[in-house]
């Protein structure tokens, strides 16, 4: 079996191999913030709320927020607490 083929038959959603595919592309594109969380809802035909669900039931952590916006709101609670 190539590669491509054991990934994709990893994927734990979807039937169809194409929606596999289309899942493993989405996730790339969201995650390199190519594309919005609502962009790839769209494009995979679920809600928000599901697809956030999906990627934390496979490890992939999603923030509305840049990395400096984290950083800034971490440095804010440093100087609260």
């Amino acid at each position: 079996m190539l590669l491509k083929e054991s990934i994709i038959e990893q994927v734990p959603y979807f039937k169809d191999k194409a929606k596999k595919e289309m899942f493993i592309a989405v996730v790339g594109a969201l995650t390199t913030r190519l594309i919005s969380l609502g962009k790839a809802s769209e494009i995979l035909g679920i809600n928000i709320e599901t697809l956030l669900e999906m990627l934390d039931s496979i490890g992939v952590e999603f923030s509305y927020l840049a990395e400096t916006d984290i950083e800034i709101e971490r440095n804010r609670g440093k100087k609260l607490g």
